[in-house]
């Protein structure tokens, strides 16, 4: 399955409270799970810089990937951007192979 990384930046005040914010992830966890059933987490970090979470997660194709940051996005998210990423090991494979063309 492919994986994906969602970068999310929420309002300033979405921050604040520990127990709001624990209540909010899982509303918007149990949101993706229903509208993307086929998307797996791999993880969830709480980062410092121009992001406040990134998730790591798989999903059987784009259109499921997406709909993680539209949750996002429609629960209030001020930023949302959406990587795909490929092991490195598969990336050096791909990069073997055009190397040989």
């Amino acid at each position: 399955m492919p994986t994906f990384v969602l970068m999310t930046k929420l309002a300033p005040g979405a921050v604040q409270d520990a127990e709001g914010r624990r209540a909010g992830g899982r509303a918007w966890l149990d949101k993706v799970h229903k509208l993307a059933p086929d998307v797996k987490f791999v993880a969830h970090y709480a980062i410092f810089g121009a992001y406040d979470f990134m998730d790591i997660y798989e999903a059987d194709g784009v259109e499921s990937a997406q709909k993680v940051a539209l949750v996002s996005r429609s629960d209030g998210a001020v930023s949302v951007e959406t990587w795909q990423a490929l092991p490195y090991e598969q990336f050096l494979g791909m990069l073997a192979s055009v190397r040989q063309s």
